[in-house]
């Protein structure tokens, strides 16, 4: 799914003013916008204003990263001893394959 450049420009807009500590409202989108002569349609700030109204966009950009990588992580720890168990069996069984390839050609090259 691809962003369109309007949803984009208002998404630039919005941390532009998320990073001068400066509130997010429709007008001040609008501003933006004009000063970086891009055209978008007249409901575009507003959405993205009022989708940003109760956020704290600083806090989601800074935690978004943590918490993608927690989770996994946390997971992963829990799973470690799993997949190394897995990981001794599949090593364990490829050795006796390899034994057993040996044993069915019934000759052995060096004996």
């Amino acid at each position: 799914m691809a962003i369109s450049k309007p949803e984009l420009a208002c998404v630039y807009a919005s941390l532009i003013l998320a990073d001068d500590d400066i509130d997010i409202t429709g007008e001040k989108i609008q501003t933006i916008l004009k000063a970086a002569n891009v055209e978008v349609e007249p409901y575009w700030p507003g959405l993205f204003a009022k989708a940003l109204e109760n956020a704290n966009v600083k806090d989601l950009i800074t935690n978004i990263g943590s918490a993608v990588g927690a989770v996994p992580a946390a997971g992963a720890a829990a799973a470690a001893p799993a997949a190394e168990a897995k990981e001794e069996k599949k090593e364990e069984k490829k050795e006796e394959e390899s034994e057993e390839e040996d044993d069915d050609m019934g000759f052995g090259l060096f004996e």
